[in-house]
Parts: C-alpha cells; sequence; structure tokens
C-alpha cells in the first residue's frame, strides 16, 4: 500500500516536472520565434494581438496538456488501489 502510494507520488513529480519543463520550453521558442521575426522585419512591429494569440494558444494546449496528465494519473491511482 505506502509502496503504491510513493510510486504515484513519484509519477505525478516526474510528469509535473516534465510538464513545467515543456511548458518552459515552449514559451522560450515562442518568445526566441517573435523576436527573430521583428528583427527580420526590419524595423516593421509583429502585431500584437498575433503574439498574445500564440501566447494564450500555448497557454491554452499546454494547460489541457497538464489537466489530462493529471486526470489520467488520478484514475490510475484510483483503479490500482481498488
Amino acid at each position: 500500500m505506502v509502496t503504491k502510494v510513493v510510486v504515484v507520488v513519484v509519477v505525478v513529480v516526474v510528469v509535473v516536472v516534465v510538464e513545467v519543463v515543456v511548458v518552459v520550453v515552449v514559451l522560450v521558442v515562442v518568445v526566441v520565434a517573435v523576436v527573430v521575426v521583428t528583427a527580420a522585419a526590419a524595423g516593421e512591429l509583429v502585431k500584437v494581438e498575433v503574439v498574445v494569440v500564440v501566447v494564450v494558444v500555448v497557454v491554452v494546449v499546454v494547460v489541457v496538456v497538464v489537466v489530462v496528465v493529471v486526470v489520467v494519473v488520478v484514475v490510475v491511482v484510483v483503479v490500482v488501489e481498488i
């Protein structure tokens, strides 16, 4: 019983860490892409709306993925415990 709990905790921690890393990487990629595009545009600014939309979409996708993963983990835990 205790072993199961420990395993579950470890799995959850690993999943959370991976998700955080993914979020950071995605955000960095988005920021770099925006900077590169802005520089390449030679003075023409990228529309703020576009940047905001991209960031919002990325955040929403990441949040959905995190929620799905957490739900799956919880379901697995419940099933295993039963």
